[in-house]
Order: structure tokens, then sequence, then C-alpha cells
């Protein structure tokens, strides 16, 4: 159980209540510990791993490569007692010290949420070197099969591992590269939400370092307000450092699908269909193109079209276009009758019959698919630039409104990144969780997932595309299509008040319980450490 000292809390969240939400209160007569005396009571932190206070720059950037926060010192743990440790020892300097802690995974973050100014960001990848993978899946021991990782650990690591014993997790994001803790501080989206949920929706347990430092377990049934705090919690009720992932028998290949509309309201019927349907594929996404030149000629180097002729006279110029992303798992033994069954569910649907694109390739490529973008990238210099995107989560009801607002008028081309669009169905999910969704079940989710040119002043420039992120945002506010932010990022807190509507209090007294000085995760901007003078 849980355990705190009633008089110490008491006199913690006092000065929580005084100084967190008013960023002016620091006086020019706070004391704060210098540099050099921080730094030396730091290096008598008994570690299994290193404290490292130089060649720490990495730690200070990100995937979204718009914020720079150097912290002071990076910790490589090599055992959960590491964290512990570190966090336990900045909690019981109190709030006279301004040091804070950001846990790194794979620093895929967009808006320097990763990050600690001056503080110490923990290298989650390091704790996943010095801890095993523990696969249970057998049905004599267990029931539902799980494995249990490190919270550092990478999900394309997982895929790997787990095919060795013929399992896999059953909900995944599109890019593998990230880390467990890094997805469940979110949620973990991706084209198996409808039939799964999110990745939050599909872990079991979980073991926290809170803002104290201690170590906790915690479930459904047991620690559960922790549980459901962290799951979706943005990190700022504790670090997850362990976790038992759900499994299921894993597919060998995969079918995997394109096609497209030119008609939105078609192609959101078809989406919903499918999604609301038990016999259906098992993966479901979609794209909005805009004014692509070649698309199709594009396609065919991996995907074979059954009428490459009149596929050849398609034009895409000048023309918004929605692409279905469909994919049907299946197993060597069901290659004779796999063919049948996807030309049955692709009856059911009313896309453009000569834009139908096929490829079928094997599970862990299709799930890895990004990847091989990205390697591309890197190859041209194109991957480490600014990326500022954007994710909305758009009620059902609102998405044509959306849509007309949005695609041809405020986006008049996609050529500086995908949007994806396809729709999820909640009522399946753990609503417990600390992830604000719009009130519906069926919502959409709209990636915006930009790249910006250094150096550019013309329409790939950061400056136009966060033009058109605001632009977007002011449509969503002015018309009320009570959209959400996922992956939010927000500069105010009566901003985060708004995000989270009647969860706010919620999050506060989570937020007070779990972290009452502000330690963790400085980088999303939802508290200020408080700061006191002696």
């Amino acid at each position: 159980m849980l355990k705190h000292p009633n008089l110490v809390i008491k006199i913690l969240l006092a000065l929580i209540l005084s100084y967190t939400f008013d960023k002016n209160k620091i006086s020019s007569t706070t004391y704060l510990p210098n540099h050099e005396t921080t730094t030396y009571l730091m290096k008598e932190l008994k570690l299994d791993g290193e404290l490292s206070f130089h060649n720490i720059h990495h730690a200070s950037k990100d995937f979204g490569n718009r914020y720079s926060f150097l912290p002071r010192a990076v910790l490589y743990p090599k055992s959960v007692s590491d964290i512990s440790n570190l966090v336990n020892y900045i909690f019981q300097m109190g709030p006279t010290s301004e040091l804070t802690i950001a846990p790194r995974g794979h620093g895929h973050s967009l808006e320097g949420q990763a990050q600690a100014h001056q503080g110490v960001v923990v290298n989650m990848e390091s704790l996943a070197k010095s801890q095993e993978m523990k696969f249970h899946v057998d049905g004599k021991n267990t029931n539902t099969p799980f494995v249990d990782v490190s919270g550092g650990e990478l999900w394309i690591n997982i895929l790997r591992e787990s095919l060795k014993y013929g399992f896999a997790p059953k909900s995944w994001t599109d890019y593998l590269h990230l880390t467990v803790g890094g997805t469940l501080s979110n949620a973990g989206i991706s084209g198996q939400a409808f039939r799964h949920g999110p990745q939050i929706n599909n872990v079991h347990q979980l073991q926290v370092v809170t803002g104290t430092g201690e170590v906790v377990t915690c479930t459904k049934e047991m620690n559960s307000d922790l549980y459901h705090s962290v799951l979706g919690g943005l990190g700022q009720f504790g670090i997850i450092t362990r976790a038992h992932i759900s499994l299921e028998p894993a597919p060998e290949m995969v079918k995997w699908i394109k096609v497209l509309y030119l008609d939105f309201a078609t192609f959101t019927k078809d989406q919903e269909q499918l999604i609301s349907s038990n016999n259906s594929f098992d993966y479901v996404e979609g794209f909005v193109l805009i004014n692509r030149t070649g698309l199709l000629n594009n396609w065919r180097s991996s995907f074979k079209n059954k009428d490459p002729v009149r596929a050849r006279r398609f034009v895409s110029e000048g023309k918004t276009i929605f692409c279905l992303e469909i994919a049907k798992y299946y197993k060597q033994e069901d290659v004779h009758t796999i063919d049948q069954k996807i030309e049955s569910l692709l009856s059911k649907l009313n896309y453009n019959e000569f834009t139908l694109f096929i490829s079928e390739v094997s599970y862990v490529d299709f799930l890895d698919r990004v990847h091989v973008s990205e390697l591309k990238l890197q190859e041209k210099g194109l991957w480490d630039v600014p990326h500022p995107w954007l994710n909305l989560l758009v009620p059902k009801s609102k998405i044509h409104q959306f849509a007309n607002e949005v695609f041809g008028k405020i986006l008049t081309d996609t050529s500086n990144g995908p949007i994806l669009i396809y729709p999820v169905d909640k009522s399946r999910w753990n609503t417990k969780t600390s992830m604000v969704t719009p009130k519906e079940n069926v919502f959409y989710l709209v990636a915006f997932l930009s790249s910006a040119m250094p150096s550019s002043t013309g329409t790939d420039s950061l400056e136009n595309i966060l033009s058109q992120n605001k632009r977007i945002l002011q449509v969503c506010e002015t018309a009320n299509l009570e959209t959400k932010q996922y992956l939010p990022h927000y500069n105010t807190q009566e901003e985060w008040k708004k995000h989270f509507g009647s969860q706010w209090e919620v999050f506060v007294r989570r937020k007070f319980r779990y972290d009452p000085l502000a330690i963790l995760t400085p980088g999303q901007r939802i508290f200020q450490k408080a700061i006191n003078s002696l």
C-alpha cells in the first residue's frame, strides 16, 4: 500500500497550492542550491548505473526538433532502485531545489516532453538493457498469455522476441521504435485500436516509481488509482519501470490493401462499417491525399493493381482523395482461403474498384513498415528536421464539418507529410485511465504528420506549417467541434484545464498524491515545480 507521512504531505500540498500555479511567484530571494553543490551531492548517490554530467547534449533533443532544454545530468540506470533513489533524493531536498526529472525513451517526443531543463533525464533504454523479458505463455500456468518487460524496452524488440514463442502483443502504434513507458504514458493508438483498444487497454500490471521515489506494483485491483493514473497520464504521476503486456497467438503473413475514394461521406461510411463489424479486417486506417501527382505510380513498386490500364489513367493532381488502408492477418495454413475471405469483405465496400492495390508481406514487415521509410529519410538527411505534428481526436458527429473546413481550404496539398484519418470505438476501452477523449464513443484520429524544411521560407517552412496548425485549431474552437488533442501540447494551465475538462480536478488530485512536489516530466508544462525560499 502507498504510505505517506500525513504532516509532511499536508505541508507539501500547501506549498504546491501556493507556488505551482503562478510562474511569477518565485522571488529574487528564493534560495536554490548552486550548480556545484547540487552536482557534488548527486555524485554521492549510491547507484548501480551511472549519473553522467558530461556528453549530455543528446538529452536536450527530441524527434520534434523544435525545443532544446539542456539537463544538468543524465542517469543511465541499471536497476529500478537507481531511479527510485534518484527520485527520492530530489524529493527529500524538498521545495528549496529546482531539480526535476524526465524519463526519456527513444526520444520520439514532439514538444520537449522528455526534457528537463537543468534537471535530470533518465535514460530508460539503459534500464531495459539490464532487465530481461519474461514470457508467460504456458496455458497451464496462466489463462492470459503476457510478457513482463522493462518500461524502457522498445516495442520492436518485444515483437521479435514474442514471435519466437508464437505470440505477439495485441495492440500497436504505427512506429515500433518507441518504448513501452512512452506509449503507455500517452495511449498507443493505431489501426488495431478498433478491435483491441489502445496499448493502455492491454497492460495488466505496472511497476511504477512515484514522485516520492516509492516503488509500487499496481493493477486494476491493487493500487488501482495509481494504475489508472499513469496510463495515459503523460508521465505526471510516476515512471513506468515494468509492465505486463497482453499477448495473443501471432499471425505470420499480411494481405496489405489500399483503395481510393473521391467522396468523403462514402469513405467514412465504409470505415465506420469496418470497425463496427466482428468479421472484418484486422487493421483499419486511412489517409487524406490532396493534390498529389503520380500517386498510383508510386505504389506500383510494392503493390499489385488488378486493373493497371485504368489505374494509369487516374489523375490525382488538384483532387482531394481519401485512401482506405486495411490489412488481413493470416497463417500459412490459411493461404488457400485468405483470398476468398478478403474478396468477400471487399465486396461490401464502395471504393473505386480500379484503385485496388494489394501487397503480401510478413507480419513483422507490415508492423515495422514506417521504419523502412525512416531509414530512407535518414539517408537523405530528411529525418532530423522539425516535426510540428498536430494530432486531433474528432467526434464522429463533427468529422464531416471538420473535413469541409480543413481539407482543400486550409490544406491545399499534402506534400509536407501524411494526414492520417480513421475512426475508433472506445466502447471497449478502459475509461478510467487519464487519457482524454471526446464524449462520443466513436471518434476519428486525424493526424497531421508534417515535416518542416530548415531555412525554408515556402509552404514547407516551420512558420507556415505552424500557421496552418493554428488555423485548424481555430476552426475547431470557432465551430465548437469538441475535439481533443492526442499527444497534447499547451502553453498555459488554463488550456490544460480546458483539455481535461471534468477530469481536471481528478488529474490535479492524483498529481498531489503521487508527485506532490511536481518533480516528474516538467516538459509537459502542466505543472511547475513549487520552489520555496528558506
